[in-house]
């Protein structure tokens, strides 16, 4: 598995468990960086420490300040406006250029869904 998989998975699992997801802005607003292929996504974290990692260790993040979204808010507000306005979901960026699966917003709400029944008790 690689280690842009094995980040994903863990987002899954992890903003599960957690009950939010993390966020970076700063007076601008939010970032949503071009990656390779010319589609823009907005990073999320699972843990705010991984976000306070990119901000501090990613020189092009210095200066954001993250932010907590409750996971009920980011799948019923968020996605649906990603989704919207073309913008996938980066999914625990990490490294020192803060790279990673880049997801369409669906698939974000789609994969959370599952790895939510896999959890419930049977």
């Amino acid at each position: 598995m690689s280690t842009s998989a094995a980040q994903a998975a863990a987002f899954y699992d992890e903003a599960l468990r957690e009950g939010s997801v993390w966020t970076i802005r700063d007076g601008a607003g939010y970032p949503a960086p071009q990656n390779p292929e010319g589609e823009r996504a907005q990073p999320f974290w699972s843990l705010r420490s991984r976000a306070e990692r990119v901000v501090a260790e990613v020189p092009a993040y210095a200066g954001f300040v993250v932010e907590e979204l409750p996971l009920a808010r980011f799948r019923e507000r968020w996605l649906a406006g990603l989704e919207r306005d073309g913008i996938r979901v980066g999914l625990n960026w990490s490294g020192t250029r803060a790279t990673g699966y880049d997801v369409p917003a669906a698939d974000v709400e789609r994969n959370l869904a599952a790895a939510s029944n896999r959890r419930a008790p049977s």
